[in-house]
């Protein structure tokens, strides 16, 4: 299902736009842990994902799902992550990997589910497989982002991206955009994303990249 750019994939997130400050993007913040995992012979054979999604957009999702003081478990959220991970095709899965500079396929969703943390943030856990296994080349480049920057995706400070299984010698690190400054940031209003040229892919600019270098 498709609803609009950056929000197809997050069922809620139309609810949250009309809650957020009208101000300003983005709406919805999500920190990013990210695996790939290598066959026995040294090929990238999937992207597996775990997205913690900001408090706005836990307290929206979790609302009336469970009792007063107790978790939402994987069951109680088994429909909107049905329809998060349905939808997650229809935006590239907000992943774009390149192996020496080519962009590499994705193939279907094999497994994903939702669940309340204990500080009660959402977490949602996605497995996407590559269309086909890749051998992978020198440097390896993914990117985590929503092209309209509705979506702030952001790797994880301590645990941003672990390889499973690598070729030995294989290592991961992550290169952070520049930040803005504050003149830049007072541009970012609603406004200024609706007069975007289609395309634009702002969001892009915004993303931090995973390298994974192998010898």
């Amino acid at each position: 299902m498709r609803k609009s750019g950056g929000t197809a994939a997050f069922g809620l997130a139309l609810a949250l736009a009309a809650a957020a400050p009208a101000a300003a993007h983005p709406h919805v913040w999500v920190t990013v842990q990210s695996q790939l995992t290598f066959t026995h012979d040294g090929k990238i054979a999937a992207v597996t994902h775990d997205w913690v999604f900001d408090e706005m957009y836990s307290s929206f999702a979790t609302q009336g799902l469970a009792k007063p003081g107790e978790l939402v478990k994987r069951e109680q959220f088994a429909p909107l992550a049905k329809e998060n991970a349905g939808g997650l095709a229809d935006v590239g899965y907000f992943t774009t990997l390149k192996n020496g500079g080519k962009t590499v396929d994705f193939g279907s969703v094999t497994d994903y589910w939702m669940e309340e943390r204990p500080d009660h943030l959402v977490q949602f856990h996605v497995v996407v497989p590559l269309k086909e296994p890749i051998l992978a080349s020198k440097y390896v480049t993914m990117r985590v982002a929503d092209p309209e920057y509705f979506i702030d995706f952001e790797f994880d400070d301590k645990t941003p991206i672990a390889l499973v299984s690598p070729p030995l010698g294989c290592s991961a690190s992550v290169a952070r955009p520049k930040p803005l400054e504050t003149g830049d940031k007072a541009k970012l209003s609603e406004s200024f994303f609706t007069n975007l040229s289609p395309g634009t892919n702002f969001g892009f600019k915004m993303a931090s990249t995973a390298i994974i270098a192998c010898p």
